[in-house]
């Protein structure tokens, strides 16, 4: 018999996925190609990897259902950003053929409210290699 914690983790992961899935639409929509999801890369999982044109972008999805533990881009810290230039570099790594000229790192920031509906926001160049 599941507990409400099994109920939670569930819920968790379906408003995740419904994140992702409306991250990558946006992308799609605003002309961006996107490449893989929750792309494996070294030991890093890139949510999304999109093109336009020959810039590369990896975008970090962050979904929430609310700000009281603050907004979704906030959860990207230091140590993930980290990981995401390397994942970045070992995704380049594994595709050498792949037309790149540039790469930048957005986040894109769902949030779902009951009453207004899935807000989402793409801050792009959220983070450079070097931060």
């Amino acid at each position: 018999m599941a507990d409400s914690r099994d109920f939670q983790v569930a819920n968790r992961r379906a408003l995740g996925i419904a994140g992702e899935e409306r991250a990558a639409a946006h992308l799609a929509a605003r002309g961006y190609r996107i490449l893989a999801r929750n792309a494996r890369a070294g030991r890093v999982e890139l949510d999304l990897v999109a093109m336009r044109g020959r810039l590369l972008v990896i975008a970090e999805v962050k979904t929430r259902r609310s700000r009281s533990g603050g907004a979704p881009e906030e959860a990207v810290d230091y140590r993930k950003r980290e990981r995401l230039v390397q994942g970045a570099a070992a995704w380049l790594a594994e595709h050498p053929r792949a037309r790149v000229a540039q790469v930048r790192f957005d986040v894109v920031a769902c949030e779902w409210d009951a009453g207004r509906g899935w807000s989402v926001r793409h801050l792009e160049g959220a983070f450079d290699a070097g931060d």
